[in-house]
């Protein structure tokens, strides 16, 4: 009897997480394969919440924790926690000895991971790759990730033509569509009243969950882009505002602190929290009138629940957009501008006719599939496009 194929899933942050949760799960109940798992990044942080602890809570095995992440947003900081996690890495897969590496997204935990499954020679399986976020660093990252991958799960057909075009085989290349959205037909939703309970606030109309992340190309200083929005924010006196903090990237504990102020000053109608967790995260979604900031969530999972997004500046440029995501520049007049026309009637009316652009799910079941009979290979050929003359 052959010995199970043993599928390593790296994740760093809450987000990536839950996107990755229910394929962990195809893996884990398939006898024909081992799940392995290896935490990192945010997830073994005290200050975003040590939230590796939610993986155990949800009946995972972690096999192995890669500490790299130093308590520092500075570019120098991030570049060294890189190298901290390439050397953590090495020793994790020595140990593991996996059959296939997957990971997801764009994040600098991530490379350190593809950098040292690649010189381990671990076949590399990527998603969400050939997506462009021209306002972050992670654009670069992401299409590095994907050139030293043998195996592409993409979200959207402009995303497979573009790792085809990257000069990845077409055969390797399968658009499945965003795992996250298999969570909006399994997830236990929480209802308003619960949401309430554990959020211990009224969540009265209009309700906006905000996540802001900053923009690592910008050039600016994120506080700035930050302060912009929080004015908007103030036009609205009457909104629930629920913040969930940004992740460990360059400027990002400034902007946390700028959250910290707005809600002591907003104690009544405000919360921030450092990760709410996927089941409160989605369910608020779900309630939430307006979705704020410049998360790719408000560009896969709102659309998907047919709830309006403001998205501002360019951390998301390039990416697929729905009808109901309504962009808006880092000031405060275009971000107030973008809220009052998401709360308008007429918009709220085509809402319910919103088209999602990243699948209808299942996603994570065909994943599991495809790893199971995927040849063990590391070497493949460039893909080369022919162009007309």
């Amino acid at each position: 009897m052959n010995s199970p194929r043993k599928i390593c899933i790296v994740t760093g942050t809450r987000a990536e997480y839950g996107l990755l949760y229910w394929l962990m799960k195809e893996i884990a109940d398939d006898p024909e394969l081992q799940l392995q798992i290896i935490a990192t990044g945010m997830h073994l942080s005290p200050e975003f919440g040590l939230t590796y602890r939610q993986v155990e809570a949800d009946g995972f095995v972690i096999d192995a924790k890669v500490e790299m992440l130093l308590s520092s947003d500075t570019s120098v900081g991030i570049a060294k926690s890189m190298g901290l996690g390439v050397i953590g890495f090495a020793d994790a897969l020595d140990d593991l000895n996996p059959d296939i590496l997957v990971v997801i997204g764009d994040r600098f935990e991530i490379l350190a991971a593809t950098q040292a499954a690649l010189v381990a020679q671990i076949p590399i399986a990527h998603i969400h790759g050939g997506e462009t976020s021209e306002g972050a660093f992670d654009e670069g990252i992401r299409h590095a990730i994907s050139k030293m991958a043998q195996w592409h799960f993409v979200a959207a057909e402009p995303y497979r033509k573009r790792v085809v075009q990257m000069g990845e085989s077409p055969d390797r290349v399968f658009n499945y569509g965003a795992p996250g959205l298999d969570q909006l037909s399994k997830l236990g939703w929480l209802t308003r009243h619960e949401l309430e309970s554990t959020l211990e606030i009224e969540l009265r109309a209009p309700v906006f969950l905000v996540t802001y992340h900053p923009v690592t190309l910008a050039g600016g200083d994120p506080v700035e882009s930050m302060t912009e929005l929080l004015n908007a924010l103030k036009v609205f006196p009457d909104a629930t505002v629920i913040f969930t903090y940004p992740n460990a990237d360059a400027g990002g504990r400034a902007l946390i602190e700028c959250i910290d102020s707005f809600v002591a000053q907003h104690r009544k109608t405000s919360r921030a929290f450092v990760s709410l967790g996927q089941q409160r995260y989605l369910s608020l979604m779900r309630e939430a009138d307006v979705i704020v900031g410049n998360s790719s969530s408000g560009l896969t999972e709102a659309p998907a629940l047919k709830k309006a997004t403001v998205n501002i500046g360019d951390r998301q440029k390039g990416r697929l957009k729905a009808a109901s995501v309504i962009d808006a520049a880092e000031n405060c007049p275009d971000i107030m501008r973008a809220i009052q026309l998401a709360l308008s009637s007429e918009f709220c009316a085509s809402l319910p006719e919103t088209v999602s652009l990243y699948g209808q799910g299942s996603v994570s079941q065909k994943i599991k599939a495809t790893l199971k009979t995927v040849p063990l290979c590391v070497r493949k050929p460039f893909f080369d496009i022919e162009h007309g003359n």
